[in-house]
């Protein structure tokens, strides 16, 4: 876990149709190869976004018929970058779709993909109401992969508000860890920010958290801000709310520089919990 790596989050808007989408990542992705990037993000539902199972389905496809899958790894090869294939819908045996996060090399050989854990169900003000688990099924597994520039731990989206497996990640060996998302306007104002600074300052992680941004099918909105986040939990690099991309440099000896300075991944404490009175 050393050196400094240029990393990057490609922000985008997508659509309801997976090959415009494709070509819109394919030309950010080149952008920001050509801006010297080597790890290169991009977000939650890169391939597409529709809103409702039906057409979530009509759409799908199994990993095998997958076009976004030799998509992306042809372009991690054509760049000669790593590539994060933010998540892809992927068709799974029981009829139900994988919320899927596919990581690629240089080379384009996939080298671990991971299945989204937490669902987004939830009921927010206004009438904007998610069942991600009517659609989709959850994971079971988290995912460290190993790159030359330390360990990523994979996550997506509403797995950020679940400091347990970010903190079994770090625990594990990451030095970096991965938020692709497509995060609510309101949540996003409230909690987006925040959420990914404490995620980096309680692991001492670097944190790439590529996003949507824009208005999508039926109306919905995501926030945008694609955050690149130091293990101190200063932001280095902040994309606004416009299709774009950012880059930072990660020293990755800032990793070891703060946890040596706060080692608080050493510090766990079983215990028991006593309720009174309720």
């Amino acid at each position: 876990m050393s050196g400094v790596l240029k990393a990057a989050c490609v922000q985008v808007n997508a659509g309801t149709e997976i090959l415009p989408n494709l070509r819109a990542a394919g030309d950010l992705v080149r952008r920001a190869r050509d801006a010297g990037a080597d790890f290169i993000a991009l977000p939650e539902n890169v391939g597409m976004i529709v809103q409702g199972r039906a057409k979530v389905l009509e759409r799908v496809k199994t990993a095998d018929e997958h076009p976004a899958i030799p998509f992306f790894a042809d372009l991690a090869r054509e760049t000669g970058a790593w590539l994060l294939a933010g998540t892809l819908g992927v068709l799974l045996e029981d009829g139900r779709v994988a919320n899927r996060s596919c990581l690629f090399d240089a080379g384009g050989r996939t080298v671990a993909h991971y299945d989204k854990l937490h669902m987004f169900d939830v009921d927010l003000k206004g009438g904007e109401s998610y069942r991600e688990s009517a659609t989709f099924r959850p994971g079971d597994r988290a995912v460290l992969a190993g790159t030359p520039w330390g360990g990523v731990g994979m996550t997506v989206c509403y797995d950020l508000r679940f400091a347990y497996l970010y903190r079994a990640l770090a625990q594990a060996g990451a030095s970096i860890l991965t938020v692709p998302a497509a995060f609510t306007v309101p949540t996003g104002r409230a909690h987006w920010h925040t959420l990914l600074r404490a995620r980096a300052i309680e692991t001492g992680c670097f944190v790439l958290a590529p996003a949507q941004t824009g208005t999508h099918d039926q109306g919905r909105l995501t926030y945008g801000h694609s955050l690149i986040v130091a293990p101190w939990g200063e932001v280095l690099a902040d994309a606004g709310e416009e299709v774009g991309f950012v880059v930072a440099e990660l020293d990755m000896a800032r990793v070891e520089e703060a946890r040596r300075m706060v080692p608080s991944l050493t510090h766990d404490r079983t215990f028991t919990l006593d309720v009174i009175g309720m």
